[in-house]
């Protein structure tokens, strides 16, 4: 694989002494595993931060194998990252983007879709102003990956609750990496606490 492309950040780890493996979803290729070098540098740290939006250049040698990736920023998030509400939303979006959708398999719509929520965290005066737009990436999501679309409430603390019960029942419940599972919805129900209490 050679591709050049925008991409969102979803997930960062440690990888030997200086560099980091990543997890960058595409357009074209949907989400990438990637080792970027000298990815914990002073240079790169600031820019492999999930939510944030780079120019990527990755690169695979040999079939199958581990791609390789050169990242320049394009949009940083880190800002907002300051604030507890923005920086569990943002947290959230990406680890459920990382934690769930296959690799190496487009998803454009969904791409979209969360730079767009995104976006709506960053830039919305309040919370009011993005929960819809994360509940509809939410929804999206199931729906794409063969899942229904999630539950549609006015109320959208309730829609909160019951699109997190679906989440949990169908994308973690029954994976093999439950536990994990557990981890992850446990982001989001740190996140929903968040919204409930202020929006109370």
């Amino acid at each position: 694989m050679q591709l050049t492309a925008p991409a969102t950040v979803c997930a960062v780890r440690a990888q030997g002494e200086t560099g980091t493996l990543v997890r960058l979803l595409t357009v074209e290729a949907g989400l990438v595993g990637a080792f970027v070098a000298g990815g914990r540098g002073r240079q790169l740290r600031p820019v492999l931060i999930p939510g944030n939006r780079v120019s990527a250049e990755i690169a695979t040698r040999g079939a199958g194998g581990l791609a390789y990736a050169r990242v320049e920023l394009l949009a940083s998030r880190a800002p907002f990252l300051s604030e507890p509400l923005p920086a569990a939303a943002i947290g959230w979006l990406t680890t459920l983007t990382a934690a769930t959708l296959p690799e190496r398999h487009p998803y454009p719509a969904l791409h979209s879709a969360l730079e767009a929520a995104l976006d709506a965290v960053c830039h919305a005066p309040s919370a009011r102003g993005w929960v819809p737009a994360l509940l509809g990436y939410e929804r999206l999501l199931l729906r794409d990956l063969g899942y229904g679309e999630g539950a549609v409430d006015a109320d959208p603390a309730v829609q909160i609750a019951r699109q997190g019960a679906v989440i949990a029942r169908h994308l973690f419940a029954e994976r093999p990496l439950a536990e994990r599972g557990r981890d992850v919805m446990g982001a989001r129900e740190r996140l929903a606490d968040l919204i409930v209490r202020m929006a109370g």
